[in-house]
């Protein structure tokens, strides 16, 4: 068992082109703020020698919820001191200075929430996270 647990939960009424691209900046930020160790990543060697760098040895579960539910976990990892990372709609369309000054524009409950990535104790963060489907 791992003492930490990687979870995304991504809004499923979201168009999967756009979620992906949420996801993939979340994990980007997310991933060098926590670092190689604590995320254990490891090198994957296949049979030909090659290197298949970065990979981490625990899993990444993918859940899916509403903006509002994701709005309300957000607001608990923080309350509970779990590491997290989010995404809204004001992050999208234009460039990263239109969407910087978008997202100081709207207060925090007009933003609609794309999703969240949470790194920390498996315990806790399998609690806040136990109500939420499996993405497929």
């Amino acid at each position: 068992m791992f003492a930490n647990k990687l979870v995304a939960v991504m809004n499923e009424k979201i168009e999967p082109g756009v979620i992906m691209n949420a996801l993939a900046h979340m994990s980007i930020g997310f991933g060098s703020e926590i670092g190689k160790e604590p995320l254990r990543l490891t090198n994957y060697i296949d049979a030909d020698g090659g290197s298949h760098p970065n990979i981490s040895e625990m899993p990444f579960m993918i859940l899916k919820a509403n903006s509002n539910k994701i709005r309300t976990l957000r607001q608990a990892a923080l309350q509970e001191g779990i590491k997290c990372v989010d995404f809204t709609d004001t992050m999208t369309v234009g460039t990263y200075v239109e969407q910087v000054e978008r997202t100081k524009e709207v207060k925090e409950a007009d933003l609609i929430y794309y999703g969240i990535v949470l790194f920390g104790d498996w315990a806790r963060v399998s609690e806040l996270t136990r109500k939420f489907s499996l993405w497929k």
